[in-house]
């Protein structure tokens, strides 16, 4: 599932096609060969872009009028996948859900787990239930630290719910845990303010960057592999890590090992080493 460093690099990239002042800023085509956005679609084609915004992993897409926009609500999930082309757009395969396109540019939104047309009200509704997103200026730190102070569950699962703080995934919850040297089975009650405090920090610089390089690197400047000369991650996620999907293989600090294990449904990544309790 794509982090939140993803998402909002989405939003830019909408906006960078499809509204005034970006790109064309020119009615767009809105079409569902799927059919299962096709009457959402038909409600806004031949409107304009006028906005893209992003939360956690929520993106949202406002069609119609600047101060108060019809949303299109997407949540990628598992398989969603976005295409960017330029016009003109070939033919749609029958697996698109939502196709935008105008005189220079077309975009394909293919197997969200969301796709919906909503309301201003609806989208408040869904910034409501997330927690605070480190890419966002509205985001207030505080009140995550609020929640994880007071919960004996892990911290490595705290990082992963998102109504505690939102767009941390499984490589940013790993790196950053493992930056800061805590190990991710300590309960959120013992997560200092400090910590804490550090660790936000941190998590907006990186997914910043990410935002930047569309990709994820975590390593500082000391590690990487010109620095320590050794040879580059190969990965399909691409990007240089300290332990996501590095289990048994050697810590760049200790040359200890990696572990993995599971937890809450999904493959967490350590080093005992460096992440004492």
């Amino acid at each position: 599932m794509p982090e939140g460093h993803t998402i909002h690099r989405l939003a830019q990239d909408y906006a960078a096609r499809f509204t005034a002042g970006a790109g064309s800023g020119d009615p767009v085509r809105a079409s569902s060969p799927q059919g299962k956005f096709s009457d959402a679609a038909e409600l806004i084609d031949r409107t304009r872009m006028v906005t893209a915004d992003a939360h956690g992993k929520h993106l949202f897409l406002g069609f119609r009028a600047p101060e108060d926009p019809d949303w299109v609500h997407i949540h990628l999930g598992l398989f969603g996948k976005v295409r960017f082309g330029d016009a003109p757009a070939p033919p749609p395969t029958d697996t698109v859900r939502l196709r935008l396109a105008d005189a220079t540019s077309y975009v394909d939104l293919r197997g969200p787990t969301t796709c919906a047309l909503i309301t201003g009200t609806e989208k408040a509704a869904v910034h409501a239930r997330l927690g605070p997103d480190p890419l966002r200026e509205d985001a207030d730190p505080a009140a995550a630290y609020a929640r994880i102070r007071r919960s004996r569950t892990t911290i490595a699962a705290l990082l992963m719910d998102q109504k505690v703080i939102a767009g941390v995934g499984n490589v940013y919850r790993a790196e950053v845990l493992f930056r800061h040297g805590i190990d991710p089975y300590r309960p959120g009650r013992d997560i200092t303010a400090r910590e804490w405090e550090a660790m936000w920090t941190d998590l907006v610089e990186l997914m910043r960057e990410g935002v930047r390089n569309n990709r994820i690197d975590t390593v500082r400047p000391e590690h990487t592999p010109e620095a320590m000369n050794r040879p580059p991650r190969v990965d399909d996620h691409g990007g240089e890590v300290y332990v996501y999907r590095r289990a048994d293989l050697p810590c760049h600090l200790c040359g200890g090992e990696i572990r993995t294990a599971a937890l809450a449904a999904r493959n967490l990544f350590w080093c005992p080493a460096c992440q004492r309790r």
